[in-house]
Parts: C-alpha cells; structure tokens; sequence
C-alpha cells in the first residue's frame, strides 16, 4: 500500500542518498542533489500514469462501436492549447539546458515561461470545457462527451502535479538555494513537461480522428 502511495505522491519531489554527476559552469564539480532516484521515482510515476491513460483509451474504442455513440465537435481552442503546451515544453528543455551549463540566470526565465504556458493551457482547457457546455455538450448527454471530460480532466490534473514541482523549484531558485538543487528540479521538469505534451499529443489525435 505505501508502493502505490509513493508513486501516486509523486516521488521524484522527496529526498533520496543517491546523487548523479551532470556538467556545468556553477555545478561545484558535481550536482549534489538526488537526481538517479528521484528520475527513476518519475519515470515509475509516468508508467503507472500512461498504463491509465492506456486503459482510458481502450474503453474509448470500445465505447465507440456501441450504441448511443455521437461524435464531438472539438472545440477550435484545443488547437490554440496545443501550441501553448509545445511552446511550455520547448521552454523547459531551453531551461534543463541552460541550467546545466550554468547559466542559471538565463535558466530561470526559460523556467518561468514554461510554468506561465502550464498555466494558461490549463486556463485554454477550462474555456474549451466552458465552449462544450455553451454548446450543450453535456457530459451525461453522450458518451463521447463524457469521455472527452474525462480524459481532458486527467491530463489536466497531471499537469497541475507538475505545476506543484514547478513552483517548489521556482521558490529553490528565488531563495539561493544551491545551483545543482535547482538544475535537478529543472532536468525533472524537462522530463515530466515533454512526457504531458507527448501524452497531449496522442490524446489530440485520438479526439480528431472520431
């Protein structure tokens, strides 16, 4: 039971003894924080989350050869949202980069942007859901309306999980805290924002393609 609630509590943002080298200007000779266990506590965290989400997309296939099926219209923001999640993703990889040569200053504004463009694609998504139920495409009304709020809404929340990261790294970095604790938050962020965009990515093509 304590597996399960380690994982689901997103371990990557706990401390752990183990430490990893990585490069940089500023980096002391080594990044002191625990960057091998907390990546391998996120990438069990991303597995578990994708087997959900694979599970979510098995029901949707098969929901769609039932009866009472009605196709959504997507609202036309998703596509907006999209560039808004690349774009964040994009950043985050520019402030994993920066901050592991150093450049910290450079970093936290790549930093910054990122977690802005997590904001305002969440803020993109409510509008969506706000446009359907506009329209009166009610979660009860069809179930692929359900779905739709469902899977959005899981998204959503995952990415929330990872705004909370973002924001106790954004506070190491407006507090001093020591540049190879900051560049390991940043590295664990790159990971986790490339892993929502992909996992956006595949969601947003199965929507169109129904």
């Amino acid at each position: 039971m304590s597996f399960f609630k380690t994982i689901f509590s997103q371990p990557w943002l706990g401390d752990a003894a183990a430490t990893e080298t990585v490069p940089g200007g500023n980096m002391g000779g080594g990044m002191r924080a625990p960057l091998k266990v907390k990546r391998t506590g996120l990438f069990v965290f991303m597995g578990v989350a994708t087997a959900l989400f694979s599970l979510f997309t098995v029901a949707y296939k098969m929901r769609m050869g039932m009866g009472g099926w009605t196709n959504l219209a997507d609202p036309a923001i998703l596509w907006t949202n999209t560039y808004i999640l690349v774009a964040g993703s994009v950043s985050m990889h520019l402030a994993s980069r920066l901050a592991a040569r150093g450049k910290m200053a450079a970093a936290k504004y790549a930093f910054i942007a990122a977690g802005v463009a997590g904001f305002l694609f969440l803020g993109g998504q409510y509008l969506a859901w706000q446009e359907l139920n506009a329209a009166g495409f009610y979660a009860q009304a069809n179930p692929a309306n359900a779905f739709f709020y469902v899977l959005t809404g899981l998204h959503g929340l995952h990415l929330l999980g990872g705004l909370y990261a973002w924001g106790q790294a954004l506070v190491k970095a407006s507090t001093g805290s020591n540049a190879a604790d900051i560049s390991a938050s940043i590295k664990l962020c790159d990971y986790y924002w490339g892993y929502l965009l992909l996992l956006w990515l595949a969601m947003f093509a199965m929507l169109l393609s129904t």
